[in-house]
């Protein structure tokens, strides 16, 4: 059966769609098979990184490692069960259409509560949550006591990851690996860093999550989306030399894959 990998939390602009193509296609790269869903019906960036890929790669000629990327069934009302949620059915008919073909499933979810994410994590083997290094992110995770520093409670991300795991052990199914990236760093503002360090270490032994490193700040990001690229692709398509900044990314992107610990991954890239 596949390893289901979800990508989720409930703000945009975290980065979720590139962590998911990035991880998504340096398993491909490493021999794995690999599928992937994108949940974002109305927004759909992943789905549009991945029409921008194979747009690319039929313009130059080239094969890329890529993961195989399906959109979610269509589901007459008629075929549902009495009491069923069309959204339950077109997901769980999409990933069993995959499960027994790939190695992994990458499942890209929107930045914002809907059913269709709601259930996605609650088919997680591994949920990576990108989160800007902000505490307006982190007040989705929990609330937070600027005077002395104690988290106060959790909030209404961490309440929805909990209730996926209590469906999951219900089930009988292994816990969630919930991780969460601290995405989008910046080379300034240490007090900050060091501050939201201290609140996700407290906040990581309460409620059940390893903190790992994201992607800090790079303009290359935004530029390989276009072409549905990433940052392993750039030799392929005739880039001799990598700057500092690129060398570093992948750096990132290789102490990324090392820390998910994904069953069956050796990082050799």
């Amino acid at each position: 059966m596949a390893h289901i990998i979800v990508v989720g939390n409930e703000k945009g602009g975290a980065g979720k769609s590139t962590v998911t193509m990035h991880v998504a296609t340096a398993l491909a790269r490493m021999g794995h098979k690999v599928g992937a869903l994108d949940l974002d019906l109305r927004q759909r960036s992943f789905g549009r990184y991945m029409d921008n890929r194979r747009a690319f790669c039929a313009r130059e000629g080239l094969e890329l490692p890529t993961p195989e990327f399906r959109d979610l069934p269509e589901i007459e009302n008629a075929q549902l069960d009495p009491g069923e949620n069309i959204h339950d059915r077109r997901l769980s008919a999409a990933v069993a259409g995959m499960e027994q073909e790939v190695d992994f499933i990458l499942i890209d979810c929107p930045g914002s509560h809907t059913r269709l994410s709601q259930v996605a994590h609650s088919l997680a083997d591994t949920l990576i949550t990108p989160l800007n290094d902000s505490f307006i992110d982190f007040d989705l995770l929990a609330r937070y006591d600027p005077k002395d520093g104690k988290i106060i409670g959790p909030s209404i991300y961490s309440e929805m990851v909990w209730s996926a795991r209590q469906l999951r052990a219900q089930a009988g199914l292994p816990a969630i690996d919930w991780i969460v990236l601290r995405n989008r760093l910046g080379a300034q503002q240490m007090h900050n860093k060091r501050k939201m360090g201290e609140a996700l270490k407290n906040l990581s032994r309460r409620i059940g999550f390893r903190v790992a490193p994201g992607f800090n700040e790079r303009v290359i990001f935004r530029e390989l989306f276009p072409n549905g690229l990433t940052l392993l692709d750039l030799k392929d398509i005739g880039v001799q030399g990598l700057n500092i900044s690129n060398i570093a990314a992948r750096q990132e992107l290789r102490d990324l894959m090392t820390g998910l610990n994904l069953p069956g991954v050796r990082v050799d890239f």
